[in-house]
């Protein structure tokens, strides 16, 4: 007989073996000894999100092509000039700028070769690989750039601080680089496409459902021959002809509602990603579950993070370009916000036939 007496009972110690979830901690990578120097490590891993992810894609470009708009204004010499920059050949100043744009938010930077005459004049700007430059600083300020070559041979480059357009995403503190945006929304990623992976198994199950096949034999080589006629009907949707008695067979099915449904969190995850990506879904073409009033509030919201935006490359075309010019927003909703505040506010006053029906009771 066991010894079953309820006073030897004992209870687990959850605090100790289940830890409360917390947030790594992080220093910045400034030094302020000698040269140090910054790559971009993650580079590959991050273009490949923007290009695999579609969320992430539609949230970036949107941005980018935001935040260049109808293009930009500026005197009528600098306009000419500035039309006259090719990039690697097809390329326009602004598509050069939204391809910046759209760099550093999967990157954290987005670099530029300023290419310059004798006289000193821009004549082209040659966007970079984020992989192949290499940030050397010294005491908090940029000494020079170097890019690797992809060749396997040749020298590195150096590039003087004045040589390079550099631009950085929400910068920290005494950091000489920026912040990617995929950093911040990578686990969101991965549990929602996890959550669509996961679906997809269950939709597929209810197509082609699993079976368990009983054979009466125990030969691999016969065992074999029939899985690969079995997989192979299944894969082509055909009937399987089977001699009576040699196999039977049960369907392993799940009963509705057993199972959690993950559409409601993938949905979850989808509005989670765009909020800390910063792009209302109705910019990206999603306008379901919004009344009108919502909709104008989030186009507002959404034009204050690009006028940030474009204020930033204004200042930074200006401070390393020595260019003045004005990024255009393509439509503004701010004056019809306007308009309707003060429709509200005048139904709201009080009208003299209220007045004259108070005055007669």
């Amino acid at each position: 007989m066991p010894y079953t007496d309820i006073g030897q009972a004992t209870t687990t110690d959850m605090t100790s073996n289940v830890s409360d979830y917390s947030v790594q901690f992080m220093d910045t990578d400034a030094s302020d000894t000698g040269e140090y120097q910054y790559s971009f490590q993650d580079w590959s891993k991050y273009l490949g999100y923007y290009k695999q992810i579609p969320e992430l894609r539609a949230a970036i470009d949107c941005i980018a092509t935001w935040t260049v708009g109808k293009g930009f204004v500026s005197d009528e010499i600098t306009t000419m000039n500035l039309m006259a920059i090719n990039g690697f050949g097809k390329d326009t100043f602004n598509s050069i700028i939204e391809n910046l744009i759209r760099t550093y938010y999967i990157n954290g930077d987005a670099f530029a070769e300023i290419i310059s005459d004798d006289e000193g004049n821009l004549i082209n700007l040659k966007p970079l690989d984020p992989s192949s430059i290499v940030i050397i600083a010294e005491k908090g300020l940029i000494k020079r750039y170097e890019q690797t070559s992809k060749i396997e041979g040749r020298e590195t480059k150096k590039f003087d601080p004045s040589d390079i357009l550099h631009l950085s995403r929400n910068r920290v503190a005494d950091e000489v680089h920026g912040v990617s945006m995929i950093q911040a929304v990578e686990p969101i990623i991965l549990m929602r496409n996890e959550a669509m992976s996961d679906f997809q198994t269950v939709m597929h199950r209810h197509v082609k459902p699993m079976r368990v096949w009983h054979v009466d034999t125990d030969d691999t080589t016969k065992i074999s021959e029939f899985k690969t006629l079995v997989d192979e009907a299944t894969n082509k949707s055909e009937n399987v002809i089977i001699p009576k008695g040699a196999v039977e067979h049960e369907l392993v099915s799940v009963p509705t509602n057993s199972t959690l449904s993950p559409l409601s969190w993938i949905r979850e995850l989808n509005n989670y990603f765009f909020q800390a990506a910063r792009v209302p879904q109705i910019i990206v073409g999603n306008s379901q579950e919004l009344t009108e009033a919502s909709a104008k509030i989030s186009y507002l919201a959404f034009q204050q993070t690009i006028e940030e935006e474009q204020l930033y490359i204004e200042e930074q075309v200006l401070a390393q370009l020595n260019i003045y010019l004005n990024l255009e927003f393509p439509a503004s909703l701010e004056r019809e916000l306007l308009s309707d505040k003060r429709k509200d506010m005048g139904s709201m006053q009080i009208q003299p036939n209220d007045v004259m029906a108070g005055v007669g009771q």
